[in-house]
C-alpha cells in the first residue's frame, strides 16, 4: 500500500488576480528617480506575491492539496548587484510570518525550484557565487515562513560542458565550497537532455542528497530505457530526509515537441509509473508540472476515479493497494 499526494508548480488558473510572480524589471527599477521610492515599489511587489502565496495556500487547502511548489520569483531583483545593500527579507517578515502561521494550522509540504540559472557545476566562480546567493534567498524565505530547509530545494545538475564525466565531478569539487546548511535544502533530479537517472544518482549517492525522478524527463533523456531496476537506489536516497519520497509527473506536448510540457498529464503514463512503485514506499509526492497548473491536477483527479482502481483519502490524496 503506498499513499500519493499530488501537488503543483507555483501559481492557480483556477484562482484568479493570484500571481504569486509579479515582477519589475531593472529598467524599470532605474526609470524612478528616487531609489529610495524604487525600492519601496520593490518591496510592495513582493508582499503582494507573498500575500497571493497565503490565497493559494488557502485554495490548496480548500481542495485538500498537501503538496505545493511556491514560486522562485517572489521577490523581484532580489540578488542584483546594483542592490546589493537592499536588505529584502526585513520588510517581508510580517507577509511571512502570516505563511508561517497559516502552515501551522494547516502543513503541507511546500518547496522550491530555483531558476535554470542556479549552477552548482559551473567552472565560473561568479555564476557559481551568484546561484549561492539564490539559494541563501531561498533559505532566507524558508526560515521566514518557519520552515525546516532541509530538503526543499530541487535542481538539475547543471551543465554537461562537452564532458559529462568532468562535469559531474567538477560538482563534487564544487560542493565543497558550499555551505552544509545549503547542501542540506538540495535535491537532485535528472534532466531532459544531459543529465539521466543513472548520472544524476551518482551524485546524490556520492553526496548524500536526496534524487527526485522525473518519469518525463526520463522518457526524453536516457541511455536505458528501464528506471525501474534504479528505482531502489533512488528511494535509498532519501533515507535520511524527514520528508516522504518526491517525483515529478508531466506529459510530452506532442511526439515532435516531446520535451515540452503539455496542459494536462496523461493519466495512463502516470498509473504505469504507480503500479510499478506501489507497495515500495509507504508514501510518495507526485508534483505535476503541466502548464494548466492546479487545472491539470484536478483533471487528472478526474480521469483516476473515472479508471477506479485506487482508494480515495479526501478530494486529491489516494492509496494504491
Amino acid at each position: 500500500m503506498t499513499i500519493v499526494r499530488l501537488g503543483y508548480v507555483a501559481m492557480s488558473v483556477e484562482l484568479q488576480q493570484a500571481s504569486p510572480s509579479q515582477t519589475m524589471t531593472f529598467a524599470q527599477f532605474s526609470k524612478i528617480k528616487d531609489r529610495d521610492a524604487a525600492i519601496r515599489k520593490l518591496e510592495r511587489i513582493a508582499v503582494s506575491n507573498l500575500e497571493n502565496c497565503l490565497r493559494l495556500l488557502k485554495h490548496n487547502a480548500g481542495n485538500d492539496i498537501q503538496f505545493f511548489r511556491f514560486s522562485s520569483r517572489l521577490i523581484p531583483l532580489a540578488n542584483h548587484e546594483e542592490l546589493r545593500d537592499w536588505n529584502y527579507i526585513k520588510p517581508l517578515k510580517e507577509a511571512l510570518a502570516n505563511l508561517a502561521e497559516f502552515l501551522r494550522e494547516h502543513p503541507i509540504r511546500v518547496d522550491f525550484h530555483p531558476d535554470h540559472f542556479v549552477v552548482l557545476n559551473s567552472l565560473d566562480k561568479d555564476i557559481l557565487k551568484n546561484s549561492l546567493k539564490t539559494l541563501s534567498m531561498h533559505e532566507a524565505l524558508l526560515r521566514g515562513m518557519d520552515i525546516n530547509p532541509e530538503h526543499r530545494c530541487v535542481l538539475h545538475v547543471g551543465g554537461g560542458y562537452d564532458d559529462k564525466e568532468k562535469a559531474l565531478e567538477q560538482f563534487i569539487h564544487n560542493w565543497a565550497f558550499i555551505r552544509p546548511d545549503i547542501q542540506k535544502m538540495i535535491m537532485l533530479e535528472n534532466d531532459d537532455t544531459t543529465f539521466t537517472v543513472k548520472e544524476a544518482l551518482y551524485l546524490c549517492e556520492k553526496l548524500g542528497v536526496p534524487f527526485v525522478f522525473d518519469y518525463h524527463h526520463h522518457l526524453a533523456n536516457h541511455e536505458d530505457e528501464d528506471w525501474v531496476s534504479d528505482w531502489e537506489r533512488m528511494v535509498s536516497t532519501w533515507s535520511h530526509s524527514p520528508l516522504p519520497v518526491k517525483m515529478h509527473i508531466s506529459s510530452p506536448r506532442s511526439e515532435k515537441e516531446f520535451r515540452a510540457h503539455a496542459d494536462y498529464v496523461d493519466p495512463e503514463m502516470f498509473l504505469r509509473f504507480l503500479h510499478e512503485v506501489k507497495g515500495s514506499v509507504p508514501e510518495i509526492h507526485c508534483m505535476i508540472e503541466a502548464k494548466q497548473k492546479d487545472a491539470a491536477l484536478f483533471q487528472l483527479v478526474r480521469d483516476l476515479k473515472e479508471r477506479g482502481g485506487v482508494k480515495w483519502l479526501d478530494q486529491t490524496n489516494f492509496v494504491m493497494e
